[in-house]
């Protein structure tokens, strides 16, 4: 079972890379075979009509293409994002216009980082905006990493908020496991018809 870890952040040293690498960690433990697409730098030009032409194995020169595969092949998705001035960076939202529907009816998992103690906003905005058109499928369970900076920066753990934030983390990834193995029953029914219906209401 694949999963797809996406670091949203587009800072060159981001501390989404950092918790998106200890996620890697806990998923391999778990089971999962682990692909990590890493934001940073702003690997993906701005969505453009093109796409639509060229489609987004040709678009931008193949520019998505490794990232498309990944999606395609993934049972479920980890989404790490960092909190900019409440928002959602806007390389993560573009990374969904470009995702189409690759992640169509698979369950996803987000974890909110934070330098401060917010970290709300940005999953509120992904749950209502970036699953119409790409039909991800967000679990119940997010976790938000608040101090972000303190925490998971060691291999055997740090205080009782860190312990408690890579409990809660590796009790979550395991119930994406389970959303994984449930919708794969859905995606194999015969039933979901992306060329009649490729956009959603």
């Amino acid at each position: 079972m694949r999963l797809a870890i996406i670091s949203g952040s587009h800072r060159r040293e981001s501390q989404s890379e950092k918790v998106s690498r200890f996620c890697l960690e806990l998923a391999k433990n778990q089971g999962f075979d682990v692909d990590l697409i890493n934001l940073s730098g702003n690997p993906y030009p701005f969505w453009d009509e093109s796409v639509w032409t060229d489609g987004i194995e040709n678009w931008s020169g193949g520019v998505f293409r490794e990232a498309s595969a990944i999606l395609k092949a993934a049972s479920a998705a980890l989404i790490v994002t960092p909190e900019w001035s409440g928002m959602v960076p806007p390389g993560l939202k573009n990374f969904f216009l470009l995702a189409e529907a690759t992640l169509a009816h698979k369950p996803a998992m987000l974890v909110g980082i934070t330098s401060g103690m917010s970290g709300t906003w940005p999953i509120a905005e992904l749950k209502v905006s970036s699953s119409k058109n790409t039909r991800i499928v967000y679990i119940p369970e997010h976790v938000i990493l608040r101090n972000v900076e303190k925490l998971l920066n060691s291999p055997e753990g740090g205080d009782d908020v860190d312990r408690w934030v890579r409990g809660r983390l590796a009790y979550s990834i395991e119930i994406l496991k389970e959303y994984a193995k449930a919708l794969g029953q859905v995606r194999d029914s015969g039933k979901v018809d992306l060329k009649t219906y490729p956009t959603g209401m």
